[in-house]
């Protein structure tokens, strides 16, 4: 079982905190809060710690019902890949940045799109609003995909 879970993505103001919030409000669709739930957390491999969630993916995922809260972003370290169970990554590149930073997360660091064979989920950040869309389609579709195995 697992009681803390890591999304990890580029800046941590886009793809990881999106996922990070449909975990969160998926997950209480599914189940009732308990002590069994799992904490979702997220962070970016290159991020500048303080920065707000992009608003274009902040607007997108309050259309879905979700509400993205105060997000602020955080740099991952390696007490952060330490203390997570599962860890997430956006981009298949991404799991040997995380392994390099803390070589004893080898075997709990996966892409998010592990389960659909999909490699990378595609960084909306400043593109057009379309590209936004499509990525949440996807990230909440892997996200659903995960909860069926986690939960």
């Amino acid at each position: 079982m697992f009681a803390n879970v890591l999304i990890v993505c580029h800046a941590n103001v886009c793809r990881s905190p999106a996922a990070e919030m449909l975990f969160k409000a998926r997950q209480a669709a599914r189940t009732h809060a308990s002590a069994g739930s799992i904490a979702f957390h997220s962070a970016g491999v290159r991020a500048m710690n303080g920065h707000g969630m992009d608003p274009v993916m902040r607007r997108l995922l309050a259309e879905r019902g979700v509400a993205s809260g105060t997000h602020h972003s955080r740099r991952l370290d390696r007490q952060l890949v330490r203390s997570a169970d599962l860890v997430l990554v956006s981009e298949r590149a991404q799991v040997s940045e995380v392994e390099a930073l803390d070589p004893a997360s080898r075997g709990k660091v996966f892409p998010l799109g592990k389960w659909e064979d999909v490699p990378d989920v595609a960084d909306p950040h400043g593109g057009e609003e379309s590209a936004y869309r499509e990525s949440l389609v996807l990230i909440e579709h892997l996200v659903m995909g995960w909860l069926k195995k986690i939960c």
